[in-house]
């Protein structure tokens, strides 16, 4: 039974620098993926089935509302075959978080029944598919260090980040990305082109320094925990960088 893993996502910086017509929000967001996540489980089946478990497994639906379902009939129909697997998601990522765990266990479907099915799909065939079931299923698919703009469905694929740690925190309060965009205001900010550095973690920390998150005070109008995590963090010894990550609540450290 192969397994994918399904990694946190996370916004090292994040800019709102325009809105579509459709109400869609354009972004210009600096992405890594850190070292924790879901995992999903695929097995060959006559029939398409879910079972899910792991520590935040009552916070999902285990039935067809559930991402990973979507994501399975999805790339069936894209690919005009049969939906037919045995797929066991375990959940460890905190729901409505801001690190795509919904996001990143659908890109893990993609990928890992377009192997079980032995589909001859393109990544931007999967990406294609990805961002019909949400904004940030193609950087998840990418699952490398990105800079991601649109809503979501352009990527510039960076070079490697400088090794570093994140300390993240969640306070276990779950919030809806619509409703972060609504809160959020201000005018819009201007692209942000990153150039990683070379060096440590000082020196991303540094990089990373004049680039903040916008949805930041839109998030801690709606839940102050975010700020007192923010502030929490940024008094520990050795944190070089403290912000929140998409729309909230999760915040990380940055540490050497």
């Amino acid at each position: 039974m192969p397994t994918v893993f399904a990694p946190a996502k996370v916004n090292l910086s994040l800019a709102v620098t325009g809105r579509r017509d459709d109400g869609y929000h354009l972004l210009d967001s600096v992405v890594a993926f850190a070292g924790i996540g879901d995992s999903l489980d695929l097995e060959a089946a006559e029939s398409l089935t879910l079972a899910v478990d792991g520590p935040t497994a009552p916070l999902l639906p285990a039935g067809e509302d559930n991402i990973v379902l979507k994501a399975a009939r999805a790339l069936a129909d894209a690919a005009g075959v049969r939906a037919a697997a045995s797929l066991r998601l375990t959940t460890r990522l905190p729901v409505a978080a801001g690190i795509g765990g919904g996001s990143a266990d659908a890109a893990a479907a993609l990928k890992g029944l377009a192997a079980l099915w032995r589909l001859s799909v393109s990544a931007e065939d999967l990406a294609a598919v990805g961002v019909r079931l949400g904004a940030d299923v193609p950087v998840c698919l990418a699952g490398r260090a990105c800079r991601m703009l649109g809503i979501g469905e352009t990527l510039d694929a960076l070079p490697p980040l400088p090794s570093a740690w994140l300390v993240l925190v969640n306070p276990r309060v779950p919030l809806a990305t619509p409703a972060v965009f609504k809160a959020r205001q201000g005018a819009f900010s201007p692209p942000q082109p990153f150039a990683v550095p070379e060096g440590d973690a000082r020196a991303l920390a540094a990089a990373l320094a004049g680039r903040g998150n916008d949805l930041t005070a839109a998030a801690i109008s709606l839940v102050p925990a975010v700020g007192v995590a923010l502030a929490d963090l940024q008094a520990r010894a050795g944190c070089l960088l403290a912000r929140m990550s998409g729309s909230g609540a999760t915040c990380f450290g940055l540490f050497a």
